[in-house]
């Protein structure tokens, strides 16, 4: 596999498992932003607790209006907290939340079969999807921090 092949797998990857995510209450069509914007940023908030939206934004790339809209959805879902920063009352800073909201639980025990089905064609061999399972389990192991 060379580079150009590794990323678009990682792009395919990521559209998997956006079409295997629960839908949010409401529907997604109730939130502006895309679901991967706020999977980013909520990985960046796991990984940097106690951050603000701007140097969450200058670490991913995103446009600071995105950070912080991702960060309202998370707050929402009770994923995150924020709070003012003692040493600068004007900057909000964001934690993970310290309980596992309902959402966050769901969305962890989400089944991917059907969406890697789904990805592998109408006629996939139920061990094809077993098989490719096997091996996203092999690379999370690897790859995944933690």
């Amino acid at each position: 596999m060379n580079a150009v092949e590794l990323f678009l797998l990682g792009r395919t990857l990521m559209k998997i498992g956006e079409q295997a995510l629960p839908e949010p209450p409401g529907g997604a069509g109730r939130y502006a932003g895309s679901t991967r914007t706020v999977l980013i940023v909520a990985g960046d908030i796991a990984a940097h607790p106690g951050t603000t939206v701007s140097e969450a934004a200058a670490r991913t790339g995103l446009p600071q209006s995105q950070v912080s809209t991702a960060v309202a959805r998370l707050k929402e879902a009770g994923s995150v907290e924020t709070a003012r920063d003692p040493a600068d009352g004007r900057r909000t800073l964001v934690t993970p939340a310290a309980e596992t909201s309902p959402r966050v639980a769901e969305i962890r025990a989400t089944d991917t079969t059907a969406a890697l089905a789904a990805a592998l064609g109408d006629d996939a061999d139920p061990g094809a999807v077993r098989e490719v399972a096997t091996a996203l389990d092999v690379l999370a192991r690897h790859l995944l921090p933690g």
